[in-house]
């Protein structure tokens, strides 16, 4: 379902006539709620960089949300993970930027960088797999939410533009109903089946009744 269609669909299911500003917001909020409530494989997103030597910060991608793994590349051993701390762990174990060597830990300094400890000795590769928001559909056109699980879009949508109608309590009801099977399906996807795999966990079996 790409954008356009989503629009039509939301007006007709709703029997009203909105704004496109009115419709983007029914659509970004939708997308705001799910893409933070289920772990989608395609919110993932990997970086490199290079560490500077001296200089124990290094700069967060402009689209980072929040990391799933963050490794420094040793050119002899290869990948090693730093682990997440404090700043304050950091500064009170390296205290000096003088304390170099290969980095061992990361902390969030601000929305736009992190700090690593012990302070890099050379110019090591670094890796980052993190979360962020994709473009918006409103924007896009297209989008894999779009694309591959429509329903929970949809219906994240209409949940939003029913409650700015103040639409009649059973209807509300009915669309949180129908959001909540589609995002049960969703989750099911993205927390559980894209997550593992037939050789080390089995397939999927559900019980006998």
């Amino acid at each position: 379902m790409n954008y356009s269609e989503l629009k039509a669909t939301i007006q007709d299911y709703c029997e009203n006539t909105f704004t496109d500003p009115q419709l983007a917001t029914f659509t970004e909020q939708a997308e705001q709620k799910i893409y933070n409530s289920v772990q989608i494989s395609a919110l993932r997103k990997n970086a490199t960089s290079n560490c500077t030597i001296g200089n124990n910060y290094i700069s967060a991608p402009q689209d980072y949300l929040s990391v799933f793994s963050f490794a420094v590349i040793d050119p002899v051993h290869g990948y090693k993970y730093l682990l997440n701390k404090d700043v304050n762990y950091i500064r009170e174990a390296y205290p000096s930027p003088a304390d170099t060597g290969l980095p061992l830990y990361y902390a969030f300094f601000d929305q736009n960088t992190f700090i690593i400890g012990p302070t890099p000795d050379a110019g090591y590769e670094v890796e980052l797999h993190y979360f962020y928001y994709p473009e918006s559909i409103v924007t896009a056109g297209n989008t894999w939410l779009g694309d591959e699980f429509d329903s929970a879009l949809l219906n994240a949508a209409l949940v939003e533009a029913i409650t700015f109608m103040k639409g009649e309590e059973d209807l509300v009801k009915l669309y949180l109903e129908r959001y909540n099977a589609a995002m049960e399906l969703l989750k099911n996807l993205g927390d559980a089946k894209q997550r593992m795999d037939a050789y080390r966990d089995g397939q999927l079996r559900l019980p006998v009744r």
